[in-house]
């Protein structure tokens, strides 16, 4: 028998109370809004999903972001004097779409959300900076972006997935190391360390976003902040702005991939720790738990049953990133330049080849249908050192294994020289060939260009789907001759695909269209439908 470690136990107890909070309340007003509103409702959400897709755990978060942005410009309209209504069309409006179940949701948490709305309209009315009309389109957009995180995580606690985060972070303090050198070169500051550490271990853990990020950073930065007195709300909102560029500036920090890649390869224990306590959750007690996990042949055995139920769901979840992702990339991307590339041949007088158009769809299209099906399962020496990781984070250990951060190995101006102009030269070579092959076929000018976007895009998409798909993977990666030509060749076309995938949220004509001419309309019918549902109830009794 083994002992689990005093984190382990803290978390298992974290998971317990979850369990507890999520139990039905008896005796508890819950919100209902009506089914036939509902269904409506979830339908153009569906659609949504296509045109905004992110990854799945996202969505929920983006339409919060997308109806709060709504609300505050209509308050704004207003100068922020009638913000009582707000939170209460908000839940009733995200619980018609499906992103929060009806019946379930205390109606007490509606006025939990119009305080999280006021807090912020507080702080958006009263920082300096944007009073003077310095902080700019971006720091509006940041506050809405939280104050989504803050309403999501107060309507659909995420008291595991935190306990989670909170567990890895606290292990990976230990474990990773930062050469003096680094401090010396002005490269990090020590009291940055933790939260470079923090920002890591949320992207890696549960692929978190960057308002998510954010989020969890000013808990971090601020423990009080989510039951925030007047005192500190006055406080934030004079700071608010340099609080905003000092996070931005911990996120962009030049050694952040080196703490990422670090907690990308560890986190698998972590990530199949929760599923197993997950498991686990029908015992009566945390005591319980705890005795069955520091037994080694049990937590073994539960290893390997919450690593095969993981593998099995992989391969599906890739493959419906997979399709959201290209079918997204058409509709809000591709689409708007197929229908310029019809609107420019007909302007010249020139012929619109079908034939040609539907390549310019199924070509990018199959280079993903080919990216999923080359994604390799992990080995079965992986599940062996999988087991051995986890066995480590379990129990109580002396002397915990470290990871180093070192100084990159510094590069002479000549040898720069020489890998700039050799990674210009292999992007050269790639869309040369790209363009050479599809004039071959007698594609159009326009049509080519059309075609690089699309497969510079869906190769970026497709890249991120490939590293979702190593979240079980701890074994190092062997490389061969052939991967290290794919990544020269390759590499240019994926950082065309994020670079154009970054300008494009900003260019969205798709979403911008759904936004301002579709969005409100369609939530002012919803409405309508169940108003006037209730008023046939209410008629109905009459009757009666």
């Amino acid at each position: 028998m083994n002992e689990p470690s005093e984190a382990t136990k803290k978390l298992i107890s974290q998971y317990k109370f979850s369990q507890q909070q999520n139990l039905p309340k008896q005796g508890i007003t819950t919100i209902h809004v009506d089914e036939v509103a509902k269904r409506v409702a979830e339908f153009y959400e569906h659609i949504r999903t296509i045109v905004d897709w992110k990854e799945e755990h996202l969505m929920r978060r983006a339409a919060i972001i997308r109806k709060l942005k709504r609300k505050f410009f209509d308050l704004e309209l207003n100068n922020f004097t009638e913000t009582q209504s707000a939170a209460e069309s908000l839940v009733l409006e995200l619980i018609r779409g499906g992103h929060f179940p009806n019946d379930k949701i205390e109606e007490s948490k509606i006025n939990d959300v119009q305080k999280i709305i006021d807090k912020y309209v507080f702080i958006l009315k009263n920082n300096p900076e944007n009073i003077a009309g310095k902080a700019g389109l971006s720091f509006y957009n940041w506050l809405i972006e939280v104050s989504a995180c803050e309403i999501e995580e107060t309507l659909s606690p995420s008291i595991k997935e935190m306990a989670l985060i909170d567990y890895m972070f606290g292990s990976m303090k230990e474990k990773i190391k930062v050469s003096d050198k680094l401090f010396e070169a002005g490269l990090l500051k020590k009291e940055d360390i933790n939260t470079q550490i923090y920002i890591a271990v949320c992207v890696t853990l549960f692929k978190l976003d960057k308002p998510m990020i954010v989020y969890n950073l000013l808990r971090y930065k601020y423990p009080g902040w989510q039951k925030a007195d007047q005192q500190l709300i006055i406080q934030i909102s004079k700071n608010a702005f340099k609080i905003w560029q000092e996070i931005e500036t911990n996120l962009t920090s030049p050694l952040a991939n080196k703490f990422h890649a670090i907690c990308e390869r560890y986190d698998t224990p972590y990530l199949l720790m929760g599923d197993i306590l997950s498991e686990l959750e029908s015992f009566p007690n945390a005591q319980g738990i705890a005795k069955e996990i520091s037994d080694p042949s049990i937590l073994e055995s539960l290893i390997k049953s919450a690593y095969s139920k993981r593998l099995s769901t992989l391969k599906s979840r890739i493959s419906r990133a997979a399709i959201y992702s290209t079918i997204s990339i058409f509709v809000t991307k591709v689409l708007t330049l197929v229908l310029l590339e019809v609107l420019i041949e007909r302007a010249l007088g020139g012929k619109i080849d079908l034939f040609l158009l539907a390549m310019d769809v199924l070509i990018p299209t199959l280079l993903m249908f080919l990216i999923v099906i080359s994604i390799k399962k992990p080995s079965k020496k992986n599940l062996n050192i999988v087991t051995m990781e986890v066995m480590k984070i379990a129990y109580r250990k002396e002397a915990p294994d470290t990871y180093e951060i070192k100084m990159s190995r510094k590069k002479g101006a000549t040898v720069k020289i020489i890998l700039s102009l050799v990674y210009v030269l292999s992007a050269f070579i790639t869309f040369g060939a790209i363009s050479w092959t599809l004039y071959h076929f007698h594609f159009s000018i326009l049509s080519i260009i059309i075609d690089i976007i699309f497969i510079a895009l869906i190769l970026f998409a497709g890249t991120a789907v490939a590293k979702r798909a190593q979240e079980l993977t701890m074994e190092q990666e062997k490389e061969g001759f052939f991967s290290f030509l794919s990544d020269i060749f390759f590499l240019p076309v994926q950082g065309l695909g994020r670079w154009l995938s970054n300008k494009w949220k900003r260019y969205n004509f798709i979403t911008s269209f759904f936004n301002a001419l579709i969005d409100m309309p369609f939530s002012a019918f919803v409405e309508f439908i169940e108003k006037w549902r209730y008023f046939i109830k209410e008629r109905k009794e009459d009757i009666r």
